[in-house]
């Protein structure tokens, strides 16, 4: 009996068709070879040499040419020539996450109609079985691709084991750190008194929505529990085997959590794959509290239960290669973070970040005035990172100011990275005795332990802050968190994005040259919008336009989630006629922030990192809320307008019972003229 099951139930290649593939991966590996030679003497000047034990390319090098044999022909990756990114997958049969990976069509489908037309995946297994084991993977593929079958020209199939490719990428593969659920093979391990040997048996934890309950890695007794619908007296104390079907996993679960089993283990029916055991719409609002997993059914398991034979199981996780790498668009070798389930959705964001992060280098290649504020300064304690910079002469003459912000780790892997997410703010002081001076002028959150992360954010309207022509700025988060190493500059320019006034004498360029600061947050309790009082104030003269400008974000969590993951909304009453609202209508949805993805939202975090926020991603900046007010406001300069703002919970005060939440906020009025 195998220690390790297959798994992969559907219909494989007859022994013949096998023997044919291998005559002709024979062949392509012959010519696999000869390229690589070739290619290796033609292009020596720019390839890295081969990797040495323990060491090998990292993330950020740029990846060497390969050729590789496929199912269809050959696959050739030529730095540069690409244009597109590329998604490294290595499959082996001994990971319960992966076989669920390939067979479920859940997953399958979302790579089949979300992988981006801008990426390409190579897919290669580490096993002996290479060759059945892509048939059967291709065949999984096409299975679902009705829809969108020209997907399947991006999906690349190399029947050559990951061992004999003979080029750089085994060594990725080996060395290259990799944490988190997507990775690593889990298992569990059966004993009994009558067997000689352990069985060994791949499994896949279950997850009540995003959590996970860890296994002890003591050795507990299993005790049969039929189906698991129903509580079992006999389970007490022991992980519950279980067969599949009935009944929903999330039942089977709370079942035997009543039954006080200190686990759950559900084994699959003949002929069913390992599947993803995870909490449906409101169970996932009911907390269990005892860890689950699927296995294949053991025979041997099941006949030593039945014959009251006792049998023992533990768990255990052996480090593997890693199963996933990436080469962006610009031809960097990349890490492809957490896949908190599994499911190719996150070779989409992956692919989609991609996207973005090309798309915002052709951005920064357009004309600007750039002044380098902070240059890979490491960013931690109370202090932060600060710079005094000189701006350009007569930057006034410019419209637009964006910030160019990126923070990496003070390593090269994601490992090395910050565990949790924190706010980044930006604070400028030109006048130290200005009202304004520390005013904040841009706002970032981090990432969970991913060093990927840039941005471009559009400031303009705050550029009346910049008075004087040398400013202070201060970058942070909160002082204890891990540090970050942070890249800031400042670009000055010119651009379509100019506000504009149409008047009787023809259209007019309109720049702001004032602000006016209105509201900060604050702990969102019932005394929140007690703390508020109108503010009132005439429109300077020579305004043309007035504009409201606002950063909110909401943070913690009181019993309805408040202010992270509860929607509130949050209101500017002008002259009491006019509410301006900004609602947060997406906190707390399941995948609001995998939206944002391609608008540089970092994908793949280790953490939460795809519920949609109070106003905020992980791993984005904060976007400006702006409104033009104009038509609101009495311009004239001699009558008074008023303005009041208020945050709400479901269309009230908020009340919270326990720990309340808080608001982070920046407001303002700015002046064009």
């Amino acid at each position: 009996m195998s220690p390790l099951r297959s798994g992969k139930m559907d219909s494989l290649p007859s022994e013949a068709s096998a023997l044919f593939l291998l005559l002709l991966i024979v062949t392509a590996q012959e010519a696999s070879g000869r390229t690589a030679q070739e290619g290796g003497s033609h292009h020596r000047h720019r390839n890295p040499p081969s990797p040495q034990p323990g060491a090998g390319p990292e993330p950020g090098d740029l990846a060497a040419a390969f050729t590789v044999p496929t199912l269809d022909g050959k696959f050739s990756y030529e730095p540069g020539a690409l244009k597109e990114s590329l998604i490294i997958h290595a499959f082996t049969n001994k990971s319960g996450f992966l076989e669920c990976l390939w067979s479920s069509e859940v997953s399958l489908s979302s790579l089949v109609e979300g992988l981006p037309d801008s990426s390409q995946v190579l897919v290669l297994s580490q096993d002996d079985s290479a060759v059945t084991d892509v048939l059967w993977m291709r065949e999984q593929l096409h299975r679902v691709a009705m829809r969108r079958k020209e997907v399947l020209a991006r999906v690349h199939f190399c029947p050559l084991p990951v061992f004999a490719l003979g080029n750089w990428i085994p060594g990725v593969l080996y060395f290259w750190g990799c944490v988190g659920r997507n990775c690593g093979l889990s298992q569990a391990v059966f004993t009994s008194d009558g067997w000689k040997m352990p069985i060994v048996v791949k499994r896949l934890d279950a997850r009540y929505d995003w959590l996970m309950e860890r296994w002890s890695s003591n050795s507990s007794r299993l005790v049969g529990a039929g189906d698991g619908c129903e509580p079992s007296a006999s389970v007490g104390g022991a992980v519950a085997w279980v067969s599949e079907g009935n009944c929903s996993f999330f039942t089977k679960v709370q079942s035997m959590a009543k039954s006080n089993a200190s686990g759950v283990l559900v084994y699959s029916l003949p002929g069913n794959p390992l599947q993803d055991m995870n909490c449906v719409g409101d169970e996932c609002n009911v907390p269990l509290r005892i860890p689950a997993a699927m296995v294949h059914m053991e025979v041997s398991v099941a006949q030593a239960l039945q014959s009251g034979q006792k049998v023992n199981i533990s768990f255990q996780a052996t480090p593997s290669p890693n199963f996933f790498f990436s080469i962006d668009q610009q031809g960097a070798l990349a890490e492809m973070g957490w896949f908190l389930y599994p499911s190719f959705s996150f070779f989409n964001w992956q692919a989609q970040w991609f996207e973005f992060s090309a798309g915002l280098q052709l951005k920064l290649q357009s004309p600007a005035e750039v002044v380098c504020v902070f240059d890979e300064v490491r960013m931690q304690g109370d202090r932060g990172a600060v710079a005094a910079v000189t701006l350009p002469s007569e930057w006034w003459n410019f419209d637009t100011l964006e910030l160019d912000a990126s923070l990496s780790c003070p390593g090269r892997r994601d490992t090395s990275c910050a565990q949790w997410d924190h706010t980044v703010q930006l604070f400028v002081c030109c006048d130290p005795l200005s009202p304004y001076c520390d005013t904040e002028l841009g706002r970032w959150i981090t990432a969970f332990r991913r060093g990927t992360g840039h941005w471009l954010t559009d400031v303009s309207p705050l550029m009346p802050l910049l008075d004087r022509n040398k400013c202070t700025f201060t970058m942070k988060t909160v002082p204890w968190a891990m540090p970050w190493i942070v890249s800031l500059k400042l670009r000055f320019s010119v651009n379509n994005q100019t506000v504009f006034s149409f008047t009787d004498y023809g259209v007019e360029k309109l720049r702001p040259f004032r602000v006016m600061s209105l509201y900060s947050g604050g702990t969102f309790d019932k005394n929140y919008n007690k703390r508020y009082s109108p503010v009132k104030f005439p429109v300077p003269p020579p305004t043309k336009k007035v504009e409201l400008y606002a950063v909110i974000t909401g943070h913690g969590s009181d019993e309805n989630s408040c202010g992270e993951f509860c929607v509130t909304s949050h209101h500017f009453l002008i002259n009491s006629v006019f509410n301006n609202t900004h609602v947060f209508d997406s906190a707390g949805s399941p995948l609001g922030c995998t939206m944002l993805v391609k608008d540089g939202a970092v994908p793949n975090e280790h953490g939460t990192w795809l519920y949609g926020r109070g106003g905020w991603c992980d791993g984005l900046q904060v976007n400006p809320w702006r409104v033009d007010v104009t038509k609101q406001l009495n311009v004239s300069g001699f009558e008074s307008n008023t303005v009041i703002y208020f945050g709400l919970f479901n269309g009230s005060d908020p009340n919270p019972a326990q720990e309340p939440g808080y608001i982070i906020m920046s407001s303002f009025l700015v002046f064009y003229k």
